[in-house]
C-alpha cells in the first residue's frame, strides 16, 4: 500500500508543535511579555517544512524520525527568528506574516528584536539540552554556520544590497547572481536540516563509506532550496493574500531579483521541475528510505503558501 505521506507529515509536525510549545518552559523565568512574544512568533501557523525534512533525512539514513524531532525545532527557532526580523521595517517592512499581524505589528519593534535574539538563542540551547555532546555539539556547528555571515545572514545582506537598503557595489542581475543570494539565505538552512537529520541518525559514528549519504544530502538541499526559493517567487506574483497569509505582489514593487522577473513565469516553473527531478536523482542512493524526501520535493512543485 502506498504510503500516506500527508497524514504522516501531520502526525509530524504534530510532535514537532508539541514540542516547540514545550520548548518554551526552558525559558519560563523570561519576562511574560517577551514569553507571549516568543509563543506568538514560534507557534503561528506553519507547514514546518525545516523540522519535516529533518525528521524525512534521520529516516532515510537509518535513524529513528521521533529522535530528529529537537533538530527540526531548533532550526524552526532559527527561522522563526529570522522571519520576525525580516518583517521589520528597517529590511522587508511586512505587517502580515501566516496570516496575522506580524510580531512587530503585535508587540512593537523593540521587543520584535528581542523576542528574534531570544529564539535564536534558545535554538543552541534546546540542541546542547536534548542530545549527547557529541551529536549536539555537530548540530550547533552545523546550524551556526548555516544562519550565520556565511549563510542565511550574508544571504540577507546580498538580497538588501539588490533593493538598495544595504551598500554595495554594482552588479549586473543574473541567475547566477540570483542563486548565490538564496544557496545562503534560504538553501544553507535546508543543508543544516538534512545534515542535522544524518546525524542525529548516525551519532558518533565516521564511517567514509557513509558520506556518500552525506554528499547526496547535500546536493538534494541545493535542489530543495532553489526550488523552495522558485516558488515563493511564483507565489508572490501568482499567489493571493487570503491563500498565502502574507502580502503578495512586493518584490516587484521593491526592485528585488526574483525568478520570475529574470526569466518570466513560465521559464521558472520548467527551471523547478527541472531541479526537482534533479533532487530525486540525487537521492536514489538511499532507495525506498528516501521516499519521503522525494515526496518533500514534489510537494514543493504544488505549494499554494
Amino acid at each position: 500500500m502506498e504510503p500516506n505521506w500527508l497524514a504522516m507529515a501531520d502526525e509530524r509536525r504534530a510532535r514537532i508543535n508539541d514540542f516547540l510549545s514545550k520548548s518554551l518552559a526552558r525559558v519560563q523565568s523570561a519576562p511574560a511579555t517577551l514569553l507571549e512574544a516568543m509563543h506568538y512568533g514560534l507557534l503561528a501557523p506553519g507547514k514546518r517544512v525545516r523540522p519535516l525534512l529533518c525528521s524525512f533525512a534521520c529516516e532515510a539514513v537509518g535513524g529513528n524520525w521521533v529522535e530528529a524531532v529537537p533538530a527540526g525545532a531548533a532550526v524552526e527557532m532559527v527561522h522563526a527568528y529570522s522571519l520576525i526580523h525580516d518583517d521589520l521595517p528597517a529590511m522587508d517592512d511586512d505587517d502580515l506574516r501566516r496570516g496575522r499581524p506580524t510580531v512587530h505589528k503585535r508587540f512593537g519593534e523593540a521587543l520584535a528584536i528581542l523576542t528574534g535574539d531570544a529564539l535564536l538563542t534558545l535554538a543552541f540551547q534546546t540542541l546542547a539540552e536534548e542530545y549527547s555532546s557529541t551529536v549536539g555539539a555537530g548540530c550547533c556547528l552545523e546550524l551556526a554556520r548555516a544562519a550565520g555571515a556565511c549563510g542565511m545572514v550574508g544571504g540577507q545582506v546580498d538580497d538588501l544590497m539588490w533593493e538598495g537598503k544595504v551598500a554595495g557595489p554594482a552588479r549586473v542581475p543574473t541567475v547566477e547572481a540570483l542563486q548565490t543570494i538564496h544557496a545562503a539565505k534560504t538553501g544553507a538552512l535546508f543543508r543544516a536540516c538534512l545534515r542535522m537529520g544524518w546525524l542525529v541518525a548516525r551519532g558518533t559514528e565516521r564511517d567514509d563509506d557513509l558520506f556518500p549519504e552525506l554528499q547526496a544530502l547535500d546536493e538534494y538541499s541545493h535542489c530543495f532550496g532553489l526550488v523552495f526559493q522558485i516558488t515563493d517567487d511564483l507565489l508572490d506574483v501568482e499567489g493571493d493574500v487570503v491563500t498565502t497569509g502574507k502580502r503578495v505582489g512586493k518584490d516587484a514593487a521593491r526592485g528585488k531579483l526574483t525568478y520570475p522577473g529574470l526569466l518570466g513565469t513560465a521559464s521558472s516553473r520548467e527551471q523547478a521541475s527541472r531541479l526537482a527531478e534533479q533532487a530525486r536523482m540525487a537521492i536514489r542512493c538511499l532507495g525506498e528510505a528516501g521516499a519521503g524526501l522525494a515526496w518533500m520535493i514534489d510537494m514543493l512543485l504544488t505549494r499554494r503558501q
